[in-house]
């Protein structure tokens, strides 16, 4: 869907669904942009290893947009300065 590949800055939230966890990475992943991510889990594996999957600038656990003012920060692909 659209809404999945496009950097829409407002109050927007998307949901969709995943068979398992490589699934929602991919879809994660499927995208030109990568400027920031958030994923929920209660699984401690994934916590740490879905953010180093993720191709974002900030990837949040459990919270969303939450972040020191001055922490650095740079987006993937076409986001930010890129990496």
């Amino acid at each position: 869907m659209r809404v999945f590949q496009e950097e829409i800055f407002g109050s927007v939230v998307s949901l969709t669904t995943f068979k398992d966890t490589e699934e929602a990475i991919k879809i994660a992943n499927d995208t030109i942009y990568g400027l920031g991510a958030g994923f929920w889990t209660s699984d401690a594996h994934e916590m740490y290893q879905v953010p180093r999957a993720i191709q974002a600038g900030r990837v949040w656990v459990n919270q969303y947009h939450t972040y020191r003012e001055h922490a650095p920060f740079s987006g993937y692909k076409q986001s930010g300065f890129g990496r």
